[in-house]
């Protein structure tokens, strides 16, 4: 079964870290998207039963973080993915936020890209379409 991984994150620096820090990981593809609604564009791509985890920044340009959130669990077709929040939101309310609208884990800038890659391996194979 394919596995993917889709950050979806605006600042190229970010973006080049985390594809190195999940590059290791066995039989996944990573991908890019700038901003939500290019994530958007690609998950609507995706093949169906295609164990995919998103993670995302939340302050994007056109459509940010929380409104991609929201779209994905409003949906019919990938409400269940995984996403995983990166964000430097410093609002002490943010955590909770992203965990009402349905977000799988927080991590703050900086984060630890090992803490990362490894909740991404934990949800990638607990996958089930």
């Amino acid at each position: 079964m394919p596995r993917k991984v889709l950050i979806v994150e605006d600042t190229p620096y970010y973006a080049s870290a985390l594809e190195i820090a999940l590059s290791s990981l066995p039989d996944v593809v990573v991908s890019h998207a700038p901003t939500g609604g290019a994530a958007l564009e690609q998950l609507e791509a995706l093949q169906p039963g295609t164990a995919c985890v998103i993670l995302t920044d939340l302050h994007m340009p056109l459509m940010d973080g929380f409104e991609l959130i929201e779209r994905l669990r409003s949906g019919d077709r990938h409400e269940r993915l995984p996403v995983i929040v990166l964000s430097g939101d410093t609002d002490p309310e943010t955590p909770g936020r992203i965990r009402r609208l349905g977000a799988d884990a927080f991590f703050a800038k900086p984060y630890s890209p090992t803490e990362v890659r490894n909740k991404v391996e934990e949800l990638l194979n607990a996958f089930a379409p």
